[in-house]
């Protein structure tokens, strides 16, 4: 396995992927960006060994959405975190163990502070966020 941390970032709207990608750049990793749950998908079955942690919107645009993808990343990785956001004031539980739910709008030093916890730490982090 590489040493550097590999986030998959699955976002919808252009700006903000465009954002938590280069603070996680910033941070050292290497980010495989998706704008959709389709796209995400290709990404987990093209590469999906070397994902550290997914960072996924739930509301995508398409048929498949950010639980969607989820679920495919849980399936190849039970122990790796998992970061969902959305606008949404509350999801209904839908989390699994080892997992975050940040609301949007979301502050940049969250993120920062997020991408710099993996990046340090990506095997504690894999099984060090508690749901």
């Amino acid at each position: 396995m590489s040493s550097v941390t590999t986030v998959l970032i699955v976002e919808d709207n252009y700006l903000l992927l465009e954002m938590l990608t280069r603070l996680c750049e910033r941070e050292g990793m290497r980010v495989l960006a998706a704008s959709s749950g389709e796209a995400a998908l290709t990404a987990l079955r093209d590469g999906g060994e070397s994902i550290d942690w997914l960072f996924t919107d739930i509301g995508l645009p398409g048929l498949v959405d950010g639980w969607a993808v989820a679920s495919a990343y849980r399936e190849r990785h039970p122990q790796r975190p998992i970061v969902y956001t959305s606008s949404a004031a509350q999801i209904e539980g839908r989390t699994v163990r080892g997992s975050l739910y940040l609301r949007k709008p979301f502050e940049t030093r969250a993120i920062v502070e997020l991408a710099s916890i993996m990046s340090a730490r990506p095997d504690e982090g894999r099984s060090g966020i508690a749901g």
